[in-house]
Parts: structure tokens; sequence; C-alpha cells
């Protein structure tokens, strides 16, 4: 009774292995935020946060856009910032990318509006009002999109020198990329 006991375990075990393996796109029992989806094209995998339907890792044909990645993620939420994002940015392999709120999160009614900095326009001097833009930072971000342009993701903050993942992480609700 025991041996059958194990060998019913064993075979279960085999056939949800056979089947996790035959159709990737079940979700992973031990990670549900990520969903994968392929096709014979799949080039590498892109991961995306915040205000989006279905936040996971998706995998994507090399060349995908930011409006892919969204509608791919089941589209925007309703408290989704359409001005920290460019629908046409093409994106690059084993990035994140986030989808700021609009609205505060801890207002229950969401109708308090973040306040917010466009850091592809604004001054040095305005980039400040945000908590976690020194006026080193500050100065690094205008320097960094005269050299290099304006940004096309937010994510492209970490790039500026001065401003590590803590910072991102504190400052990624609170900018812009265009009007």
């Amino acid at each position: 009774m025991v041996k059958l006991l194990i060998g019913v375990v064993i075979a279960a075990f085999v056939v949800i292995v056979g089947f996790l393996v035959i159709d990737p796109n079940i979700q992973s029992a031990t990670n549900p935020n990520v969903v994968l989806t392929t096709d014979s094209n799949s080039k590498y995998s892109i991961t995306i946060e915040g205000e989006v339907e279905k936040p996971g890792t998706y995998v994507l044909q090399d060349g995908t856009t930011m409006d892919q990645l969204i509608s791919a993620a089941g589209g925007l939420t309703s408290n989704a910032d359409q001005r920290c994002f460019f629908s046409t940015t093409i994106l690059e392999q084993g990035n994140t990318y986030y989808v700021a709120p609009l609205y505060d999160e801890s207002d229950i009614c969401n109708t308090l509006e973040i306040s917010k900095v466009n850091i592809n326009t604004d001054n040095a001097d305005t980039l400040m009002t945000i908590n976690g833009f020194t006026s080193s930072i500050s100065n690094a971000i205008v320097s960094y999109r005269s050299e290099n342009g304006q940004f096309e993701t937010i994510e492209e903050l970490e790039e500026v020198y001065g401003i590590g993942p803590a910072t991102y992480q504190k400052v990624r609700n609170y900018v812009i990329l265009h009007e």
C-alpha cells in the first residue's frame, strides 16, 4: 500500500512538471506575479511594476515598446500616470519598468493628485522640491540630460551620479517625463 502511494505521488509530480514544461503560460505557484508568455520569436524577459493590471515578468520580442509591454500586462489601472513613460520607448532586456500612480495611494478617495516634477524640462531649483533630490543631485540631473538628451524612462535616473536604488525608489512616484 505504501509503495502504491509513493508511486502515485511520484507520477503526479512528473505530470505537473510535464505540464509546466509543455505550457509555459501557466502561472508560477511560487510567484503568482510572474506571468510568462512565449512564442517562437521571443528574445528576452522584461518586468513591469506599478499601475498596470498584471504586474510581472513577460517574455517579449526584441524591439518591444513600452506600449506593447503595458498591453501584455493587461493595460493600465485607472490610477496610472501616463506622463511617467513614453509609449514608443524601445525597452531593454532584463530591465524592470515602473508605471507611477497619478493619485496618492494613501488617499482613499483618490482625489489628491501627487505633486510631480518633470525631469526632462524642470530646472535644478524645481527638481529640489522633491524629497530625495538634493542640490547636487538636481544639478547632476540637469547635467545628465544636457549631455545625454532627454530621459526616455524613469529608470534612467539610476544612471545619474548620486542616484542609487534607494533614492530611485524614494522619488519614482514624484517624477514625470512629459506633460
